[in-house]
């Protein structure tokens, strides 16, 4: 869908803005910005939630349900990546000749007014590094806006909108929605194999990623994970000022005398071999530190001090669905993760591998179809590394099931493992399973830690 101007012309005061998919988690953020810009905006939502309440007590109207009639006198559209052309009021603004946007457009431009636009991307990690970011720039009171693709408690949701220089994205390489943006500083955590529905192979990912770095301007940064060989061929030859972060000496940013306490990860982080920060970390595994390099790569680009990276990182304690306890069963402690990709499974076991559990059990949910299919193999060998599997249907997301498979498809290739097909069956197999001294993981992307707080309630259904 073609619009006929940059949506730039259409952000000024007094201009109305109609927002399709208000309540989305980055769309009703998006939705306070344009208002503190001087823009009315009003917007529309298929169902009631906290964020539609949240705006209607801000004075922004929003409509429940999908109807052309919604869009009244609005100048424009700014729409949920979730609402295809044949929506009612997509269509019915496309025949009224009203421009629509998409919401990555409204973000894009947005940034540009900011003097620091910090985008977090990479395969995996990009909610847990942002958060970290934002939490640094909270300690250093950079007072920035914030966009994160899930809640951080710190925020007591996913967003904030401040009145500093600095705005801090996650920015998601699905349907090149980040190649929308104009970061200063681009992070990019890591460079693999996903969302292949779009993609269709990793040469296509790289090259998103790539058009990604290429948006940085001469003055401003792309800090790229040393240790991630497929984000360094992304980069290659790059004409943009580089900074590295890893676990090897030769990154820009590194960590040095690397600890444990309770699997917690405690170390030193040098910037080209002299001291920046010290660094006690509330949350657990390898992949954290280099989570956590990241985020303090940024900071040090942009003149944080290494005090501040110091205090935001020692109180950050994880952004929701990230290993996050729900509570215990029966003895067993049951937490929650997000993780839908192999590589995320493979963090996750080997975090919970540290610390000390009699078995660590996992409920996966597989996310979308199509990923199912094309790493298949990938989450056969991850999660072999669980002493059970419990594996629920798969979570459709957006697609059909067009290729016929199941999660019951996995379950024959795991030993033990078995397969529900029903989050009722799944609650009700780790009922049966679970013993004292053990760890109980829900892990997807989708609605499996219903499961685990149904269990932590003792209810009886999901």
């Amino acid at each position: 869908m073609t619009t006929p101007s940059p949506i730039e012309n259409y952000l000024l005061p007094g201009k109305r803005a109609h927002l399709v998919g208000i309540g989305g988690v980055s769309m009703s953020p998006l939705a306070e910005v344009l208002q503190q810009t001087g823009l009315a905006v009003q917007g529309s939502d298929m169902t009631e939630s906290k964020a539609v309440e949240r705006l209607r007590n801000l004075g922004i109207p929003v409509a429940i349900g999908h109807n052309a009639e919604n869009l009244g006198k609005c100048d424009f559209v700014i729409r949920t990546a979730a609402a295809p052309d044949s929506n009612p009021e997509i269509a019915g603004a496309v025949a009224r000749g009203i421009p629509v946007y998409e919401r990555a457009d409204g973000w894009g431009a947005i940034m540009r007014r900011y003097p620091n636009a910090l985008c977090v991307a990479g395969t995996h990690g990009k909610t847990t590094t942002t958060s970290m970011c934002t939490h640094i720039f909270m300690a250093a009171r950079k007072d920035p806006t914030v966009m994160i693709g899930g809640t951080l408690p710190m925020l007591h949701s996913g967003y904030r909108v401040g009145q500093g220089d600095t705005i801090i994205l996650e920015s998601c390489e699905y349907r090149d929605s980040f190649l929308h943006f104009s970061p200063t500083v681009a992070v990019i955590l890591n460079v693999e194999a996903d969302h292949l529905d779009y993609f269709q192979n990793i040469d296509n990912v790289r090259r998103s990623f790539r058009r990604f770095a290429e948006l940085v301007p001469k003055a401003g940064h792309v800090v790229v994970n040393a240790d991630n060989a497929s984000a360094m061929t992304t980069v290659a030859g790059l004409d943009r000022p580089m900074f590295t972060f890893g676990l090897t000496a030769k990154a820009d940013c590194a960590a040095a005398n690397l600890k444990y306490a309770h699997g917690r990860p405690e170390f030193d982080i040098l910037v080209r071999g002299e001291p920046y920060a010290h660094v006690s970390l509330q949350v657990y595994g390898e992949h954290n530190v280099l989570n956590a390099l990241a985020a303090a790569s940024a900071a040090y680009v942009l003149g944080v001090s290494g005090a501040d990276v110091e205090t935001g990182l020692s109180g950050f304690t994880g952004a929701e669905r990230r290993f996050q306890r729900k509570g215990t069963f029966r003895g067993a402690d049951v937490c929650d993760d997000y993780a839908h990709h192999p590589d995320e499974i493979r963090a996750l076991l080997t975090a919970a591998r540290q610390l000390d559990y009699k078995r660590v059990i996992v409920a996966f949910q597989p996310h979308t179809y199509s990923r199912t299919a094309s790493l298949f193999d990938r989450f056969v060998e991850e999660l072999k590394r669980a002493d059970a599997v419990v594996l629920a249907e798969i979570y459709a997301a957006r697609e059909q099931n067009t290729l016929g498979i199941s999660s019951a498809d996995l379950c024959r290739k795991i030993p033990g493992a078995v397969y529900c097909s029903t989050l009722e069956e799944t609650a009700q197999r780790l009922r049966e399973i679970a013993r004292p001294g053990d760890l109980i993981l829900t892990v997807g992307a989708g609605d499996i830690y219903r499961v685990g707080e149904a269990l932590v309630s003792r209810a009886e259904g999901v």
